[in-house]
């Protein structure tokens, strides 16, 4: 599959931090999940988070939403400590918006029936809530499925719907949890595509992961691999690619990008 960014964001002229996670440790039932964990993003960046099974993916996805606090560690939003703000605060004050691997949905509601139960809940203004329905069903090419029940969607159609849940509330970051697990060549394509154009065009920082190395490393600006609950590399693609620890902990020797 080609390239599909066409630049990658390496340098910015004023870095500004949005998100923080220092010295993040998690236990569950004396087990290590993450480690002395270290890593940040910086707004407008796209950062990818790669490493086997287990490696605490998830986990740190549920540490920035809320819903899991560490055991030890903080989480900086903007320089501010967010470590024992509930899940609501950080989702309206802090705008932290979350994608699930499964799920985000409900399943017995149409298209437009799900947008318009979510935006009662984060968009008050009740025009400004149909115009921004209207605007995502246009965005994402649903005009055709609004009318159907989520469950009776396709796989692609159903992250479509649910990213466009999660942009209801204009959110500063967007987590991706696995976007093209289980996903076509096609579709996965297009989700890339959709990826790239919420950074260019929205300017929201957004942290994915996904087993699908080569589509995860074709669409982000860095990259992170975890192993043993601890960032043992990161870098842009190419040269994460290259980097003896990632190779070792994760893509072997053999692997390329193209």
């Amino acid at each position: 599959m080609a390239i599909i960014k066409k630049f990658r964001i390496t340098n910015f002229k004023k870095k500004t931090e949005i998100l923080r996670l220092e010295k993040i440790s998690v236990y569950f039932n004396k087990r290590k999940i993450l480690e002395d964990l270290n890593f940040n993003l910086q707004q407008g960046e796209i950062l990818g988070l790669l490493g086997p099974n287990g490696v605490g993916k998830s986990t740190i996805f549920n540490i920035i939403t809320g819903l899991i606090k560490p055991n030890y560690g903080s989480v900086y939003m903007y320089n501010k400590n967010i470590t024992n703000d509930p899940i609501f605060e950080r989702t309206k004050k802090y705008k932290i918006g979350y994608v699930p691997q499964h799920g985000g949905y409900f399943h017995d509601l149409t298209l437009r029936e799900n947008l318009k139960a979510i935006s009662e809940i984060v968009i008050e203004d009740k025009k400004l809530r149909s115009e921004k329905i209207n605007l995502l069903i246009s965005k994402f090419e649903l005009e055709a499925l609004q009318n159907i029940k989520a469950d009776f969607l396709s796989g692609g159609q159903k992250k479509r719907l649910v990213i466009s849940l999660a942009l209801l509330s204009d959110p500063n970051i967007l987590l991706l949890d696995e976007p093209f697990a289980a996903l076509d060549i096609m579709t996965i394509k297009n989700l890339q595509q959709i990826v790239v154009d919420l950074q260019t065009q929205n300017n929201i920082s957004i942290i994915l992961c996904d087993h699908q190395a080569r589509d995860l490393l074709s669409c982000v600006d860095i990259a992170i691999v975890l192993s043993n609950g601890k960032v043992i590399a990161k870098d842009t693609p190419n040269n994460l690619i290259k980097n003896i620890d990632a190779q070792n902990a994760y893509f072997g020797d053999s692997f390329k990008i193209n």
